[in-house]
Formats: C-alpha cells, structure tokens, sequence
C-alpha cells in the first residue's frame, strides 16, 4: 500500500484512539441520568432472554453494531478482520470505517475486505457527506458492493472535519446527496453522525426523504474533533480545544425516537462501554446499541482472544440487565418502568 494523506491520517486516528485523550472529561452521554428499575423477581432464567432482532435484512443474535472506526492502512485491515471475526461469531452487526481511501485508491481496498473472515455478518459500507457528493451514486455505490456490504453507513462528520486541517469546509448539497442515496439503497441506507449526535429535526428531515436506518452517535464517548485537536497545531487546535464537548449527548435519542416514531430504525452510539449501557439505549428507545472503542482498545492491548473477552463481558452484563429488570426481549424492556434524572430531563424538555 503506498502512503498518503489519508493513509497516514487513520494510522494516527488509531494510535491515539488506542491511547490517547480522545474522551475530554466533562463530555457525558447523559446515561448516568437512566436509571432501570430492579424487579426483585424476574420470575425467568438467563437462558429466556432473546435478544434477537433484525437488522439489513439479516437476523443478529445480539442487538448489537461494532460501529466503523476504520480502515485504508494494513494495520487498520487487521483491526477489521479481528472485530468483523468477533461479530460473525455472536451475530452482532459489523461497520467498516470510511472508505475514503479506498475511493482514492483502489489498492486500500483489502484494508475493508472482511468477508473471507465474516461471510454472513450484517455488514455496513461507510463514506462521508462530502466524498459522496463527489463521488455520486455509482462511484458509492461500487464502494458497497466493492466489499459486498449489506449496506452504506453515510456519515456526518461537520464537527470533526472543522478542526481537521485537510478538511472539508462546505456542506451544503447534503439533504439533496440523502435523497439521491434513499432511491439507490432504500432501507439499506443508514445516515450517522460521528459523536456530536443528531437532533430530533435533522432525523425528522431525514425520515421526510425516505432515510430508515439513523445512527444518532452522540456526544459523550470518542471526541472526532478532540482527536483532530491532537493531531493539529495553532488556530486549528484551539478551535478543537473549545468545540470537543459539542454536541448532542447520546442518552437524549430518546427524542429522536418521540420524533420520528416506531417505525424508524435508530441506532445509538456515542461513549457506550458496558453492557448496561447498551440495555439502557434500548431502553430509550434504540433498536441497536453501537460501540467500538472497548473491543478496539482490547484488541490493541492483546490481540483478538482479548477482544473477545471484553465482548463476552459485554454480552453477559447486558443479558444480565433484562434478568433484573424481569424483560425477556428488548421490546419488553422498552415497556419496563425507568427513572430519568438531572441533565438529561432538561435536554429531553428543550429537544
């Protein structure tokens, strides 16, 4: 692989994802405002909870997304080879990162082939707002199928591309590109933020044209801008330095869910780490809970066999969620009582 721009970009997004200060202190999801009510008599067995669901026409043991973090280096290929394996295994949805470098050289493209190691998993395609305006339906469309996903992630990513050096500065054309992405993918489109969340009347506008599948990826675990502030120097890390807590926090899709209603697939993501978090998203109204970060950092640390130990940790603490809060399946868990508190009652009220 011959290096670039964008090459060298994403190995740095990973080292300093492996490491470094990418969650600034203060930034919450709001989470820690959801409290799930403890039933003192489930009255079932662990092996009762189904936690089953549907997702790009495939069937997931676990309503759960490996969010895409990344791809176009030999590095970032293993990385998505490990997490695509971890997926295929517990029947978890699985995203590639932006294929940006792909789009720009066609000899990345093996940095995102994971099918040879996930042949059945629900795989997601990822480009931005800004390549697909230049790349047009075709040229993303030849992306997906040039990974065999099951489906494109568009991703938005303003925030971050303000404090990124190279970045992009126009995003205007943006609602037209979904539109034109709705008619070539239909219920295989899923529009995504990249941690600074989506509001209830951008994902209003979106369901408008056709969108079904939104990731509302919120403000409160990986910073994008915060990472590009580490990467930059002068006016450009400063401004990253003041814009890395701006957001939407993760735990207020509970107003995407009130305004787009039951029929929209929304996924949540943004700074979930635990199995509990990812009961309490669902609470709220997710149907997915999506997360990277935890199996990235193990997989790092020791290799796919510690991956795959965060990820077990994970799945038992979230089945362990509906056990104690007597829910044998999301769709009970969304009907179980829950308490909202402090910060997040007040972003609930204004959104």
């Amino acid at each position: 692989m011959g290096d670039d721009i964008t090459a060298r970009r994403k190995d740095a997004h990973l080292d300093l994802c492996a490491v470094g200060d990418v969650e600034p202190t203060g930034n919450s999801t709001l989470l820690e405002c959801v409290k799930l009510v403890h039933c003192a008599m489930p009255e079932m067995a662990v092996e009762d909870v189904d936690l089953s669901t549907a997702f790009l026409g495939k069937r997931l043991r676990y309503p759960l997304l490996v969010t895409g973090m990344t791809g176009g280096t030999e590095r970032a290929g293993a990385v998505n080879r490990d997490l695509a394996l971890l997926a295929e295994r517990h029947g978890l949805a699985f995203g590639v990162g932006s294929q940006r470098a792909m789009s720009e050289d066609a000899s990345r493209a093996a940095s995102f082939q994971v099918r040879q190691v996930a042949p059945t998993v629900a795989l997601l395609g990822n480009i931005g707002m800004f390549q697909a305006i230049g790349l047009g339906v075709e040229g993303t469309r030849r992306l997906v199928d040039g990974i065999g996903a099951d489906g494109l992630a568009l991703h938005l990513n303003a925030g971050q591309e303000l404090t990124q050096p190279e970045g992009d500065r126009d995003f205007q054309g943006g609602y037209r590109v979904v539109e034109l992405l709705v008619k070539a993918f239909g219920d295989r489109l899923l529009v995504k933020e990249t941690g600074c969340g989506i509001g209830p009347d951008v994902a209003r506008r979106l369901v408008d044209l056709g969108v079904r599948n939104i990731d509302v990826s919120g403000l409160g675990g990986t910073s994008w801008v915060r990472v590009e502030q580490l990467r930059a120097s002068g006016v450009q890390a400063q401004l990253g330095a003041e814009f890395s807590a701006w957001g939407i926090p993760t735990a207020a899709l509970a107003s995407v869910r009130r305004a787009v209603g039951p029929d929209v697939h929304l996924v949540a993501s943004g700074g979930l780490r635990t199995g509990l978090d990812a009961a309490k998203v669902l609470a709220l109204g997710a149907n997915l809970a999506g997360m990277a970060l935890p199996l990235f950092r193990a997989q790092q640390v020791g290799g796919l066999e510690a991956a795959e130990v965060a990820l077990e940790v994970i799945l038992a603490s979230l089945r362990q969620a509906l056990v104690l809060t007597g829910s044998r399946s999301c769709a009970e868990l969304r009907q179980r009582p829950r308490v909202v508190t402090g910060e997040l009652k007040d972003w609930l009220a204004a959104l």
